[in-house]
């Protein structure tokens, strides 16, 4: 079978796998908004959630093998396509006409990116030097985006998908060279390499969490923009992949960014709407207002007529002279 094409089958296995994760910690998170992260580990659902994405993280490992960065990143947006429909059914309602519309316009953004973005087989993995560097830039932007006082939301969505975008190329980096025969199969660099991707996927999986306090849409959009984002701009910058298609390749990108940003406005708009729906049907409870007491009635008191007092005489009274 032909390589990209595997890379293909077990990037659609991921996507699905990482939906249902995504769903699972949208719930999780609709179910206890004020629960802080450390707490969500003695949580049963918590956990399930990070076994679904690890059994995609491991599917978009190999898929990672058989195909370069710039094409598997960019399959990772069916999580979409499996995520809002399947978060719609668990919560009881319809997929809206603007949901459906933002995960058309935000596809379709993808699918451009895709097709400027196709090539052979990664040839190129990331050098230590190289994987620190990226390291330390990625760390710092989510440090920006993740300042402290930064309400849950589309920031820390970003923040999610950068590094998640981060570990895949690292991801890259180590699969390459611990199936290299030259090598040794645990040297130092693919021993501190490994530990940058439990990081960088580890904290992509803690900021989705948070992100997914506003809703499951738009923050699952934005984290997928981003995460593919990340991995181009690492692909193209330091391991020498290109955009297809020249001048008119490029200009195909910027159109399907801009399709895919407006698919991130709709599905914002999306879940305003459905967080105020939630607030309209709410039962609203009528308390009785209880009956005023009767007023209190002072009881009438009635004059009392001063006794006539008798002049003091007779016997044993003394009597003025």
């Amino acid at each position: 079978m032909n390589a990209a094409v595997v890379a293909v089958v077990l990037s659609l296995f991921s996507a699905v796998a990482y939906a249902a994760a995504a769903v699972a910690q949208e719930r999780l998170a609709a179910r206890s908004p004020g629960t802080g992260l450390l707490r969500l580990l003695g949580r049963s659902a918590w956990w399930w959630s990070v076994l679904l994405n690890a059994g995609a993280a491991l599917l978009h490992v190999v898929a990672l093998k058989y195909g370069p960065l710039t094409v598997v990143q960019p399959l990772g947006a069916l999580t979409l396509v499996a995520a809002v429909p399947l978060g719609a059914r668990l919560a009881g309602r319809r997929v809206s006409g603007t949901e459906w519309r933002g995960t058309a316009f935000t596809l379709a953004g993808l699918a451009a990116l895709l097709v400027t973005a196709s090539g052979p087989a990664p040839d190129d993995v990331l050098s230590g030097s190289e994987a620190l560097l990226v390291a330390g830039a990625t760390a710092l932007a989510i440090g920006v985006l993740c300042r402290p006082g930064t309400r849950p939301g589309l920031r820390h969505a970003t923040a999610s998908g950068f590094a998640s975008g981060v570990a895949s190329a690292l991801t890259q980096t180590v699969t390459v060279a611990a199936t290299d025969r030259t090598g040794p199969l645990l040297s130092g660099q693919v021993i501190g390499v490994a530990l940058l991707v439990a990081a960088f996927a580890g904290g992509g999986l803690l900021l989705s969490q948070v992100a997914y306090r506003g809703g499951l849409g738009a923050p699952l959009a934005v984290v997928t923009l981003a995460n593919p984002v990340a991995a181009a701009v690492i692909g193209v910058s330091l391991l020498g992949e290109r955009f297809q298609g020249g001048p008119a390749g490029i200009l195909l990108a910027l159109v399907g960014a801009g399709l895919a940003a407006w698919g991130v406005v709709l599905l914002s708009r999306s879940t305003r709407e459905t967080a105020a729906a939630k607030v309209t049907d709410l039962p609203v409870t009528v308390i009785p207002r209880p009956a005023s007491p009767a007023p209190l009635r002072t009881p009438e008191v009635q004059p009392v007529s001063p006794v006539p007092r008798e002049p003091l005489s007779g016997p044993g009274h003394l009597t003025a002279h």
